[in-house]
């Protein structure tokens, strides 16, 4: 059993680390197994498939890319500190995994590409009564009446946007690579005052 469970995690790292490189087309069950040290048999033993491997591997990525924002809502604090929070955290995972957002873009614009289950995503995050939470301020008056969409669009596009445009960024800008992470700090500061100041309503903002 422990060697059971030590190939088959042994596989599904080595996957994932191929997969965000490649992506699902990109590579073969074969480089999956010679990446983790073993053959190719087991991979189709322990998973049946590359397709069923990549259901699970791309489910995991999701997950740990929500997982931040599921803790940070589900706290006691403060609406404003719990966003605030969050943009902070939004950025540290990026910074730390700067090829998810694309990984998850392209995979899911495959024509055959993954289907979310969206159902069992949005379930986890209403569970931590952001959504109410939400409401709750905009109808107290202390959050600028916008829909959901919006709030998540606006969230995702500036955190997101400057690591999925870092190489055309640095070359239209003419800005060295190693300069970049200094100027990503300078905009996560940027992102943070610019969407607290419009999503929440004070006295100087009225």
């Amino acid at each position: 059993m422990k060697r059971d469970l030590s190939t088959s995690a042994k596989i599904k790292e080595a996957a994932k680390n191929v997969f965000l490189l490649k992506g699902f087309s990109g590579c073969s069950s074969r480089e999956i197994a010679t990446a983790a040290g073993e053959n190719v048999a087991l991979v189709n033993y322990y998973f049946r498939s590359k397709g069923k491997l990549f259901e699970q591997i791309f489910q995991s990525v999701i997950e740990e890319s929500l997982s931040t924002m599921i803790v940070e809502f589900g706290s006691d604090l403060p609406l404003r500190e719990k966003m605030r929070i969050f943009i902070k955290h939004e950025y540290a995972f990026l910074k730390k995994h700067p090829e998810i957002p694309f990984f998850i873009l392209n995979e899911m614009n495959r024509e055959d590409g993954f289907v979310l289950d969206t159902k069992a995503i949005m379930s986890k995050i209403s569970e931590t009564g952001i959504f109410e939470e939400i409401l709750q301020a905009q109808k107290a008056g202390t959050m600028r009446e916008i829909s959901l969409v919006g709030i998540i669009t606006l969230i995702m596009s500036n955190c997101q946007f400057p690591f999925m445009a870092k190489k055309l960024i640095c070359q239209l800008l003419d800005i060295n690579k190693e300069e970049y992470p200094t100027n990503l700090d300078n905009h996560e500061q940027y992102v943070t005052d610019m969407l607290l100041d419009y999503f929440f309503i004070t006295n100087t903002n009225k």
